[in-house]
């Protein structure tokens, strides 16, 4: 919340906030120039026509049969340059790292009324290499397992669903603003990452804010060898230890390559590499 101030205290255009022991891929810059590419495809005007989006479910499903098509990094269609974000204009918050996500799927009813209110386009990353091999991705419940539809090392950047954990995201000056309000003035019941998801889903009375996110994460929770009780002060990890560090979905780990890239070394530690 403090970040969250300071954003609007400060009157910046936007912000990327992040946890204090989340890592990234060495090629960050790379990761999410693509990811900018794919938000500005889902959230700016058609060239062609201002007044259309390539997702006809966007800014709202609400009414509308169209069923959007994939759109992938390679052939994206063509849109009106944004004039605020190299994200594109519009957004309020690009969840970058969490711990799951799932799929928009406005007209599937389990997921309460807010769900309708959600786009459904989504940008494919054919043969991302920054993304590990399926055999290393671990998927929580959902309706479609992306790993049975999609090829190796793939990458997805949708309209947001079900996200759980605020290890990294953007916020826009108008999604501080819209945040503090809901948590600050109306009402605040939930742990922060459940009070962004809902608020990202339009749920539990809170209002509706336009949110993106990327899976695989492209920010992670990295986990230093040692006692695992060092995790986290708010949960119990018992008294497992590990013996090797790691961060999930992060081949080529910041923090895990901290030495050679001080020693001007290129030969990267992989965590991920793909099968032989």
């Amino acid at each position: 919340m403090n970040a969250l101030q300071t954003v609007v205290e400060r009157n910046l255009s936007s912000a990327l906030i992040l946890e204090d022991d989340v890592d990234w891929d060495l090629r960050i810059k790379h990761q999410l120039y693509n990811f900018a590419l794919s938000s500005r495809a889902l959230l700016q005007p058609l060239a062609s026509n201002s007044l259309r989006y390539a997702d006809p479910t966007y800014p709202s499903p609400a009414g509308t049969e169209d069923q959007p098509n994939d759109f992938y990094l390679d052939h994206l269609p063509s849109t009106i340059p944004p004039s605020i974000s190299a994200y594109g204009d519009g957004w309020d918050v690009l969840w970058l790292g969490h711990c799951g996500a799932q799929f928009p799927d406005s007209q599937d009813p389990k997921w309460g009324p807010g769900s309708i209110k959600i786009s459904k386009g989504r940008v494919i990353h054919l043969n991302d290499e920054t993304v590990p091999e399926m055999s290393y991705l671990s998927i929580g419940p959902a309706e479609e397992d992306p790993r049975a539809l999609y090829p190796q090392h793939t990458r997805f950047i949708h309209h947001m669903r079900e996200n759980i954990c605020s290890f990294g995201y953007a916020v826009s000056q108008a999604g501080a603003r819209h945040i503090l309000y809901e948590a600050g003035i109306k009402k605040l019941e939930d742990p922060f990452d459940i009070l962004l998801r809902f608020v990202c889903e339009g749920q539990n009375g809170y209002v509706y804010l336009n949110c993106l996110t990327v899976q695989p994460p492209l920010f992670n929770q990295h986990r230093p060898a040692g006692k695992v009780s060092a995790y986290s002060d708010i949960s119990s990890w018992g008294d497992e230890v590990k013996d090797k560090a790691e961060t999930s979905f992060v081949r080529w780990s910041a923090r895990m390559n901290l030495k050679k890239l001080l020693d001007g070394e290129t030969d990267y530690d992989d965590q991920f590499p793909d099968a032989v």
